[in-house]
């Protein structure tokens, strides 16, 4: 079987299932790695060792007295330093709230207990969850364990960076500018962000998000198989009557299709050679396996990567901009200001007009996703960034910029993406973005199943 720790989410549940192995067991196995790994990065920033074999001895219990405890039956879960659990803090990375200790779970957290996984950790995420990179003054920086000279990505690196280090099976992660799928594509890892509304979310320790918040940001997982985002995915999607744009949506949408459109370079951006060749490569994969591939142009981009900046820094400058004041962290305090210059101030008729303008986007790209079910583009215009890059000057932070547009894009359109590993150039991980229509995970995963089985498998490694 070999080492525990380097087993899938799909297998372990199957093993604790079947009493093969025992939940205590596979908890103790990734908490011994978590001992191991997680000093030498920094991913799992809050322990509780003691908690997460008393729900792995609730897992064995319920298998013992024939019960089904879940999907995610004894699989070892992280969870993300900005959501409720209750009894830790809700730090989101910040001196703040270091302090602001959760009464009650979110729903993500009630689902996969629900799930029967077992929580092994709280994972690192930047200040206020605002960068592509996992750096803070309260928690300190996380690295990639595929190469540390690399970003783990951001802001759920120390999700990923647990994943990829085998300290968890899946790691929670949140996603309002690509922080899940972009910390997967860094780690060499798959990354969902799910449909606005898949997955319900709400912290009850903190204020109620304005209306950038609430249409942009989701939860989902990473994982280092597309079997195990499928589990998940389901135990995550389960109805919390206390996110008002849960969707009770099908997870399978019926047939479609097998037809994709290659985007090398969306709206004109700059992507470097090796991801075009990446992304031909995984089209390549799909056709072999009786897709249909056009190479062809999706509708707008940038425009919805502008409503995003709109949405979220109308919030940010509205509910933050005092709060960056005061946590006082030079590296929140410069992306802010970057983002700032970017994005001008915008009144009332501004944010009508970027919601006005978000339904037309949406309906070209509802209609452009009937046509072709999946749109293939890039994860990012470059390889993985080197660690703290976007500090470094004003014109290293605007270069991101450039090459993260469909990180940034997706987002204010509210439709699933799709990170998807492909392999490495030398020890570099790379990967493609895979891009549905709302509510159709089930066509993201069926095509990053076809481009995964046809590449290297994916396994956790020991910290580079």
């Amino acid at each position: 079987m070999g080492q525990i720790w380097q087993l899938s989410a799909t297998e372990i549940a199957a093993s604790v299932r079947s009493g093969k192995l025992s939940a205590v067991e596979v908890t103790k196995a990734h908490l011994a790695r978590l001992e191991q790994v997680n000093p030498a990065l920094n991913a799992v920033v809050q322990e509780f060792p003691d908690a997460a074999l008393t729900a792995a001895q609730k897992v064995d219990a319920q298998i013992a007295e024939g019960q089904d405890p879940g999907p995610l039956c004894g699989v070892p879960v992280t969870i993300k330093v900005n959501v409720d659990q209750v009894g830790h803090a809700t730090t989101n990375g910040l001196k703040l709230q270091k302090d602001l200790i959760a009464e009650t779970d979110s729903p993500v957290v009630s689902n996969i207990v629900k799930a029967g996984a077992v929580i092994v950790g709280r994972t690192n995420t930047p200040a206020f969850s605002l960068r592509w990179f996992t750096k803070n003054d309260l928690h300190g920086q996380t690295l990639n364990p595929r190469d540390k000279t690399l970003t783990p990505g951001g802001s759920s690196g120390g999700a990923a960076s647990a994943v990829a280090s085998g300290i968890c099976a899946i790691g929670h992660g949140t996603d309002i500018g690509g922080s899940i799928r972009y910390p997967a594509y860094a780690c060499g890892l798959h990354g969902l962000r799910p449909t606005l509304g898949r997955i319900p979310a709400y912290n009850a320790s903190g204020a109620e998000r304005h209306i950038g918040g609430q249409i942009m940001a989701v939860s989902g997982p990473i994982a280092r198989s597309i079997s195990d985002i499928r589990i998940s995915l389901a135990a995550l999607a389960a109805e919390d009557a206390r996110d008002p744009w849960w969707v009770p949506a099908p997870l399978e949408g019926g047939a479609y299709p097998k037809r994709a459109a290659l985007c090398l370079t969306p709206d004109g951006m700059d992507v470097v050679p090796e991801i075009k060749a990446t992304l031909r490569d995984a089209a390549a994969r799909l056709q072999a396996a009786g897709w249909q591939v056009d190479e062809i142009d999706a509708p707008p981009m940038r425009p919805a990567a502008d409503i995003n900046a709109q949405l979220w820094m109308a919030e940010m400058r509205y509910g933050a901009a005092e709060l960056i004041d005061r946590e006082n962290e030079a590296d929140a305090r410069f992306v802010f200001q970057q983002m700032a210059k970017r994005s001008a101030s915008v009144d009332i008729n501004g944010l009508l007009d970027a919601l006005q303008n978000r339904a037309t986007l949406v309906r070209q790209w509802q209609e452009f996703t009937q046509k072709y079910p999946v749109v293939i583009c890039p994860v990012s215009g470059t390889l993985p960034f080197a660690q703290q890059q976007d500090v470094q000057s004003e014109a290293g932070f605007e270069a991101i910029m450039q090459a993260q547009l469909t990180q940034l894009a997706l987002p204010a359109l509210g439709l699933p993406g799709l990170s998807v590993a492909t392999g490495y150039s030398g020890k570099t991980p790379l990967g493609v973005q895979l891009i549905a229509g709302r509510y159709r995970e089930d066509i993201l995963l069926a095509a990053g199943e076809v481009i995964e089985a046809a590449g290297p498998p994916i396994t956790a490694t020991d910290p580079a």
